[in-house]
C-alpha cells in the first residue's frame, strides 16, 4: 500500500545505516593513479586531501576524458564498493528507528555507491523494504557533495515544500549536498571540525540513531 505522508527523510547509507567496510583510501588511490596514468592530473596532486567523489569529478571534467576511461574508473570503483559492502552490518538501533519512522515519513536512500551495490547491501541487511526509493549515483548528474541527488529526490514530490525534507548523514559531503539542496541536515557521528571547515551547519549532531527520533520531534514542534 502506498504511503501518503507529506514528509520525507533522506538517509546516507555508508556509516549512517550500515557499517561500511569500503576502503575509501584504496578507492581514492586507484582513481588518482588512473588519472595520473592518463595525463589528467599531475603526480604531485595531493589526492589524500580530496574525497573520492571530488577526484571522480576532476577526471570527468577533464578534456582528456573519454567514455572508455570513465568506464574504467567506474569499474575500479565498483569492485572496491562491492568488496566493502559484502557482509555489511547495521548501525546500532537502525531497525527500530526505521520501524518507527516508516509510520510518519517517506524514507529514501541517497548514496554515491552504484545502485546494484546499494540494493544488495540493503537487502542483505534486511532493511531495503523500509525505503520508498534507493537513489544511487546512476540517478545523479554529479556525486555528493553536489546537491544533484537531493534535487532528484525532491523532484519526485514536486508539490512538497522544502521544509518537508530532512537528510541524515555522517560526512560533510552529505551535509553539503543537503545544505546546497536547501534541505535540513542532521549529522550522525559527524566530525564537527570537518563540517565547519566545509561550511556545513547541521541542525543537530547525534551520536546514536535513537536520538534522531527526539530531534525530529523537536524540529516538528518549532
Amino acid at each position: 500500500m502506498s504511503k501518503t505522508f507529506q514528509k520525507g527523510i533522506i538517509f546516507d547509507m555508508d556509516n549512517t545505516l550500515l557499517q561500511s567496510r569500503i576502503n575509501f583510501a584504496e578507492m581514492k588511490r586507484a582513481i588518482f593513479q588512473l588519472w595520473v596514468d592518463n595525463g589528467i592530473v599531475s603526480p604531485a596532486l595531493e589526492w589524500e586531501e580530496h574525497t573520492a567523489s571530488q577526484l571522480i569529478e576532476i577526471g570527468r571534467k577533464a578534456e582528456q576524458m573519454t567514455r572508455e576511461l570513465e568506464q574504467a574508473m567506474w569499474d575500479a570503483v565498483t569492485v572496491i564498493e562491492k568488496e566493502g559492502m559484502h557482509g555489511a552490518v547495521l548501525e546500532q538501533h537502525a531497525v527500530e528507528v526505521l520501524e518507527e519512522l516508516k509510520n510518519r515519513y517517506q524514507l529514501y536512500i541517497l548514496t554515491n555507491n552504484a545502485y546494484a551495490a546499494a540494493e544488495e547491501a540493503l537487502n542483505e541487511t534486511g532493511i531495503a523494504s523500509y525505503f520508498d526509493e534507493i537513489v544511487a549515483r546512476e540517478q545523479m548528474t554529479i556525486l555528493k557533495p553536489s546537491p544533484s541527488g537531493i534535487h532528484y529526490i525532491r523532484s519526485r514530490k514536486p508539490d512538497w515544500p522544502v521544509s518537508a525534507w530532512t537528510m541524515i548523514g555522517d560526512s560533510w559531503i552529505d551535509g553539503k549536498a543537503a545544505c546546497d539542496g536547501q534541505v535540513a541536515f542532521i549529522a550522525y557521528q559527524g566530525n564537527e571540525q570537518e563540517m565547519e571547515r566545509n561550511g556545513v551547519v547541521p541542525r543537530a549532531y547525534i551520536r546514536d540513531l535513537k536520538e534522531l527520533l527526539t530531534v525530529l520531534e523537536m524540529c516538528e514542534q518549532e
